[in-house]
């Protein structure tokens, strides 16, 4: 059974261009690949899919052969818990330390207090970010930041990791480190998909690499044939 599906999905809006055009691919459990493509490929529209921050137009996803189309009301929070989100600009609480940060989505879920604790201070550890627990993300560096985001995204142990452009803000060293991290969760059971328009280092981490032009799905390149 693959983790994720898309079947003939196409996404418009009124009065401008698709966002996506009539894709259709499969996510493993247990995978790490990319989605790449111009500014403006549907890269952000096909993560968006996922996490139901859009519906499609046309076509069907599917998150554990559960159609996401019938994901309503109450149960669209039960799914997004599944889905994690890393975002470029961090999107951090700037008021809040980096231990809060983090332990926001298990406040959310409704996680026990003494559970909290345990998870934060591991997934923090996990990150190499241990001992930045009150620290306040302003007293951070970018680098930080984004690996305060990741494990904000994490925390609560998502099946699938969405990641739009983390490495935009980056430096080549630190876009280098972060994409080691996301390449350790895998083994930790988390599928992780990234969008990125980094070609180069898309290409150094050797991943399976969904190739958008113009909202259409136009390459599905397995990591042996990246040299080519």
């Amino acid at each position: 059974m693959s983790l994720l599906r898309f079947d003939n999905v196409s996404k418009t809006w009124p009065g401008v261009a698709a966002g996506l055009s009539d894709v259709s691919f499969r996510v493993e459990d247990g995978e790490m690949l990319f989605v790449t493509g111009h500014s403006g490929a549907g890269k952000s529209t096909l993560l968006r899919l996922v996490h139901l921050s859009e519906r499609p137009s046309r076509g069907t996803v599917l998150f554990e052969e559960r159609n996401l189309a019938k994901v309503r009301g109450s149960k669209v929070p039960l799914h997004r818990r599944q889905v994690g989100v890393v975002f470029q600009d961090h999107r951090l609480l700037t008021d809040r330390t980096v231990f809060d940060n983090v332990a926001l989505p298990l406040l959310i879920a409704g996680t026990p207090a003494a559970e909290v604790g345990k998870r934060v201070r591991h997934v923090l550890d996990q990150v190499g970010l241990g001992d930045r627990g009150k620290a306040l993300p302003l007293q951070l560096s970018t680098g930080e930041q984004q690996r305060v985001g990741i494990a904000r995204a994490i925390v609560a142990q998502p099946k699938l990791l969405v990641a739009d452009e983390p490495t935009g803000n980056l430096d080549p060293q630190l876009a280098a480190e972060i994409m080691q991290l996301f390449a350790s969760l895998p083994a930790l059971g988390t599928t992780v998909m990234i969008a990125s328009h980094d070609l180069a280092l898309v290409k150094r981490m050797r991943r399976r690499v969904l190739v958008l032009d113009h909202g259409r799905l136009v390459d599905d390149i397995a990591p042996e044939d990246l040299a080519a």
